[in-house]
């Protein structure tokens, strides 16, 4: 067991090199160049494999919002115009990836009752690329299955059972105390960037909670919060609430909100079967 108790302590140094926008630690061993490139790759992909909507109203609306909120995000993230896909889609969801990619499903444009609504969503999935989630997912999938490979290693000259034991843990440490709480940590992060993000932007943060009041209502049989990847709905609401006494000073000095009138949004030709949280960042919350 000594060998997974060295694995874990040289992964939580290396994970104390850097720090998120909010002051956590974490482990980045990608560029931003590098990631740029993932993140376009990926979003052609979804143009070509995902239908795209065509509806005039629809996509004015998408794009007033987004044209709110990105511009307050800082150039250091992102520099230049950024891309954003409306996709006809009844999925419950959207994505932003790192090189200035916006993804918003049809699907939840019927769970936001608004603008603002809308703004929660769009400014949470900017925040995970404000905070290099998607460069944190992948260090820390690394550092786990190479941390697996040298446990392994180690055992060989054990026993079978030793061999197994020492693996087994190792994988089992990974996912419940370095994985599974990073899942929760960066949709906790999102939420409070992104809340602080859409008051920017003239939009009003209490719209963040009452999003996620609605949420709750659609996801009565989601999981205890411990065996997910993301927080529960209680948790979210109770968070954002809890921050709305840093975001709403932001909103205040606002001296106009954004005229995004959301439309009639007509039922998506594409039926695609609902993502999966843990799909990455091209298929999250």
């Amino acid at each position: 067991m000594k060998y997974a108790l060295l694995i874990t302590i040289t992964i939580f140094t290396l994970v104390a090199c850097s720090t998120s926008p909010t002051g956590r630690r974490q482990v980045l061993l990608h560029s931003s160049s590098e990631l740029d490139k993932m993140g376009a790759q990926s979003f052609e992909q979804m143009k070509e494999q995902e239908a795209i909507s065509k509806d005039k109203n629809v996509n004015q609306f998408v794009q007033c919002v987004a044209n709110a909120i990105t511009p307050n995000v800082k150039s250091t993230v992102h520099k230049g115009e950024w891309e954003v896909v409306v996709f006809d889609s009844e999925q419950i969801n959207a994505f932003a990836l790192p090189g200035g990619k916006i993804g918003v499903y049809t699907g939840i444009l019927n769970v936001t009752e608004d603008a603002a609504q809308l703004a929660a969503i769009i400014g949470h999935e900017v925040g995970h690329v404000i905070a290099q989630h998607s460069n944190e997912r992948l260090s820390s999938d690394q550092l786990s299955k190479g941390a697996l490979v040298v446990a392994g290693a180690a055992a060989a000259s054990s026993d079978v059972d030793n061999k197994a034991l020492v693996v087994a843990g190792a994988a089992v440490g990974m996912k419940y105390l370095l994985l599974m709480p990073y899942g929760r940590a960066h949709e906790s992060e999102a939420d409070i960037i992104g809340q602080e993000l859409m008051a920017k932007s003239g939009f009003d943060p209490r719209a963040s909670v009452k999003l996620w009041q609605n949420m709750a209502k659609l996801s009565k049989d989601a999981p205890p919060e411990f065996f997910s990847t993301h927080p529960s709905n209680q948790t979210r609401i109770s968070g954002l609430t809890k921050h709305l006494q840093f975001s709403e000073p932001l909103y205040a000095q606002r001296n106009a909100n954004p005229d995004c009138i959301k439309p009639v949004i007509p039922k998506p030709k594409s039926k695609t079967k609902p993502a999966s949280k843990d799909e990455g960042d091209s298929k999250k919350g």
